[in-house]
C-alpha cells in the first residue's frame, strides 16, 4: 500500500473508512455520514481487501444495494443479541422487504414504530405480550451503531416515531434471494410465536 505513504490525506481517508467498517460493520451509500467512505472504498477496493485480509476479514460489497460490509474468515466476531433484540431485527428485515417492494428503486424505506409493535403483537408471545420501552431503546441503540437503521424522530417509544431502515438490514444475515429471506424470517417469527426456544427473556442468541 505504498500509494498511501505518498499522501497524508489519502492515508487519513483510508484510516477513517477502515475504522468505520471495524466499528460499525456496514458502510452505506445512502447514509450521509458514510457516503464519501463508500465511494473511497470502491475506488481503492484492492487496498482495502488486502488490509482486511491481513486482519482476518473479507470485504463484502453489494453495489446494487449500496452496502459495504465485513465478514470474518473464521466465522468469529458475531454479535450476541438478546432474544427481544433478535425478534426486533427480524421484524425490521421483514418490514424492509415488504415496504421496499412498494417503492421505487431510489426511495428509502421509512416505517412507523407502530408497525413494529403491530408485527410483534401478531406473534402473541404470552410471556412478553408487548415490547417494553427499555428493550426498544436498547435494541435501536445497537441497530443505529451498526448502520442498520436511523431514527428520524428522537423518541422511538412513540407509536408515530419514524424509522428509516437501511438496505444493510438485508446483509446482517446474508441471503442471495429476497424471497427466500422473506420466507426464512417469516418462519423464524412463527417459531418465536409458538414458543420455540422460549426461555428466559434475557436469553442471548447469535446473529451475524
Amino acid at each position: 500500500m505504498e500509494i498511501f505513504k505518498e499522501s497524508v490525506l489519502q492515508r487519513e481517508k483510508f484510516k477513517g473508512a477502515a475504522n468505520k467498517l471495524l466499528n460499525h460493520c456496514f458502510i452505506v451509500k445512502k447514509i450521509e455520514e458514510t457516503r464519501n467512505d463508500y465511494f473511497f472504498i470502491l475506488q481503492n477496493k484492492a487496498y482495502f481487501e488486502e488490509y482486511f485480509d491481513l486482519l482476518g476479514y473479507r470485504l463484502k460489497i453489494n453495489e446494487d444495494s449500496g452496502v459495504i460490509g465485513l465478514a470474518s474468515h473464521s466465522g468469529t466476531g458475531r454479535l450476541r443479541l438478546k432474544k427481544m433484540e433478535s425478534i426486533l431485527l427480524l421484524i425490521l428485515r421483514l418490514l424492509y422487504i415488504e415496504r421496499k417492494n412498494e417503492l421505487s428503486l431510489n426511495e428509502e424505506v421509512v416505517v412507523l414504530a407502530e408497525a413494529i409493535h403491530e408485527k410483534y403483537g401478531m406473534l402473541k408471545i404470552d410471556t412478553r405480550p408487548v415490547i417494553d420501552k427499555t428493550s426498544l431503546k436498547e435494541a435501536f441503540r445497537i441497530f443505529r451503531r451498526y448502520n442498520l437503521v436511523a431514527t428520524i424522530d428522537s423518541d422511538i417509544t412513540r407509536s408515530e416515531a419514524r424509522i428509516k431502515i437501511h438496505p444493510s438490514i438485508l446483509f446482517a444475515v446474508s441471503s442471495d434471494n429476497i424471497n427466500e429471506l422473506h420466507e426464512r424470517i417469516s418462519d423464524r417469527l412463527d417459531q418465536y410465536a409458538k414458543g420455540v426456544g422460549r426461555g428466559d427473556d434475557d436469553e442471548e442468541t447469535d446473529e451475524d
